[in-house]
């Protein structure tokens, strides 16, 4: 799979672990919205932002890794949290699964998620 990042100075610059957009090639993997919950016990990995953050990009990875492909491989992200206010401590634990070129992301701030968890991530992978 080839995956380019692709950055323009006529559009507001990336403030964070993703692109602008990224060029991609390849078999589509989409990624259902993943919650925080660790498939060994049932229940969320816990109750900050960051352990919660963790565990949905660990459900990813797992998913992916099923499919044959890894983290590397994901060119689009949408998360969603219930507290915009999480935003850097999420993008903080998120900055440390995704290396350059980073996925195109999205992400927004919602009344509710399922079981009430503070974050829900989905991903689109190529490969």
């Amino acid at each position: 799979m080839t995956k380019q990042a692709i950055a323009t100075a006529n559009a507001p610059a990336a403030i964070g672990p993703y692109s602008q957009a990224v060029k991609a090639e390849g078999a589509s993997i989409n990624v259902s919205g993943q919650i925080p919950i660790d498939p060994a016990t049932g229940a969320f990995a816990g109750d900050d932002i960051q352990a919660q953050t963790r565990q949905c990009l660990t459900n990813i990875a797992a998913i992916l890794k099923e499919a044959g492909a890894s983290m590397d491989d994901v060119v689009e992200t949408t998360v969603i949290l219930t507290d915009i206010a999480d935003f850097a401590a999420m993008n903080e634990v998120y900055g440390e699964f995704f290396s350059e070129p980073y996925p195109a992301r999205a992400a927004f701030q919602v009344v509710a998620l399922p079981k009430g968890a503070k974050v829900e991530i989905k991903a689109v992978a190529r490969i």
